[in-house]
């Protein structure tokens, strides 16, 4: 059976002249994905994956700083920008009632309390108090979704659908 991979980022730009790279983060454990010597994989080519080790990372202007071992120059890692970068699936842990991953909400369906479509989530990103899901209305704008027990309603991860309700001002 073939591994499965799951993206946990994007490397926007290098950092410095010592191999550090700025990455984006498309994962909710980045403190525990990016931690020394954690296994990731940089995709360079489709479905070729390249194994690195995490040498060291620090949070920094919303992104991360990684370094990798065997890489401590900036002419190694420069080809690394614009590629993303993945875990397996063996790597990924279990996850309690009610949480999910960031693929496994990226994609679905958004719906209200009468159950009219109203678009599909496109991004995710963290505020200090709440993720907020970005979802492409059909009426071509985007919206943003907080998620919390006032909005978001259900979440059927296996139909890939999410019923939410439609606050006053939530799409205004």
């Amino acid at each position: 059976m073939e591994e499965k991979y799951y993206k946990v980022g994007t490397i926007v730009n290098t950092h410095g002249i010592r191999g550090e790279v700025k990455l984006k983060a498309t994962t909710d454990f980045a403190q525990e994905r990016f931690a020394k010597g954690q296994l990731v994989y940089l995709d360079m080519d489709q479905s070729q994956y390249q194994e690195l080790v995490i040498k060291a990372s620090r949070p920094h202007k919303g992104m991360w700083l990684l370094t990798f071992e065997n890489y401590a120059d900036i002419n190694l890692v420069e080809v690394f920008k614009g590629h993303d970068l993945y875990v397996s699936g063996s790597q990924r842990q279990d996850l309690a009632a009610g949480e999910y991953y960031y693929d496994q909400i990226i994609g679905c369906q958004v719906v209200d309390l009468n159950q009219t479509v109203l678009g599909e989530i496109i991004d995710i990103f963290t505020t200090g108090a709440n993720d907020v899901w970005t979802v492409q209305l059909t009426n071509g704008k985007e919206g943003l979704i907080p998620v919390i027990a006032d909005v978001v309603k259900e979440v059927d991860v296996a139909q890939k659908r999410i019923t939410i309700d439609v606050l006053e001002g939530l799409f205004d």
